[in-house]
C-alpha cells in the first residue's frame, strides 16, 4: 500500500457576511463603504460565491439614524468563524469604523450572519440570545461569537440580500431556510428594504 498523504485537503465552508453603512468615510458616501468593504473581501478570500445588490434601508432602531446601504456576501473559506471575525473587524478597522455606541451610526458594519452548519457556542447559549428582548439586546452584547446570528431571522435588511446569495441555505437551529424565514416576516418590514438602482455588487 501507498504511504497516506500526511496532509489533508482543508474544509471550506460557505460564510454568509452582512454589511451596512450609513455614515460617509473618506472614500465617499454609505453606499460607497459598502461597495470599498465588498472589494477588501473580494482581495482577501478570492472565491466569492455572490454578492447581492445593495438596499436602503431605515436604520434600527427606528430613529436611531440615517437610512443605511446593507448587502451580503456569499464566500468560500477555509478560516475558523474565530479568524474571518478578525478579518471582518480590520476591514472595519480599515474603513475607520469606531464602536462607541450599540446600535450607533457608523462608517461600516460586517455581521458574520453564518459560516456552515455552525452553531457557537453550543444551542443553549444561542437560544439565550435569540429570545432576549428588544431592550435586552439594545442594553447587552455577547461577549463571545454566536452563529448563526442570533437575530437574522428578525431582520428584513439581512434576509432580503440574504435571499438573492443564499435562498436555500437552511439555519442549522430553526430548521428553516431564508426564504421560509423571510416569507414570515411583515409585509411592511419587507417593503422598508429598497433596492437601490444602480449595479453596486462591486466585483469587475
Amino acid at each position: 500500500m501507498g504511504k497516506a498523504s500526511e496532509i489533508s485537503p482543508q474544509i471550506r465552508s460557505v460564510a454568509l457576511i452582512a454589511l451596512g453603512s450609513n455614515q460617509p468615510s473618506a472614500k465617499g458616501d454609505a453606499g460607497a463603504a459598502v461597495q470599498m468593504g465588498v472589494q477588501f473581501l473580494v482581495e482577501k478570500y478570492k472565491a466569492i460565491r455572490a454578492v447581492s445588490p445593495f438596499y436602503r434601508t431605515p436604520a434600527f432602531p427606528s430613529g436611531s439614524g440615517p437610512d443605511f446601504v446593507n448587502a451580503v456576501v456569499a464566500i468560500e473559506t477555509a478560516d475558523a468563524p474565530e479568524k474571518v471575525i478578525a478579518t471582518l473587524h480590520g476591514i472595519e478597522e480599515k474603513m475607520g469604523r469606531t464602536r462607541e455606541i450599540r446600535w450607533g451610526p457608523r462608517i461600516l458594519d460586517l455581521d458574520l450572519i453564518a459560516l456552515g452548519g455552525h452553531v457557537l457556542p453550543d444551542r443553549a447559549t444561542h437560544a439565550v440570545w435569540r429570545d432576549l428582548s428588544l431592550e435586552e439586546q439594545m442594553q447587552r452584547a455577547p461577549d463571545r461569537l454566536i452563529l448563526p446570528h442570533p437575530r437574522v431571522q428578525d431582520r428584513a435588511f439581512v434576509l432580503v440580500p440574504l435571499a438573492n446569495v443564499a435562498p436555500d441555505w437552511v439555519h442549522p437551529v430553526l430548521g428553516q431556510s431564508v426564504a421560509k424565514m423571510l416569507a414570515a416576516l411583515p409585509a411592511g418590514a419587507k417593503e422598508e428594504v429598497v433596492a437601490l438602482s444602480s449595479d453596486s455588487s462591486g466585483i469587475s
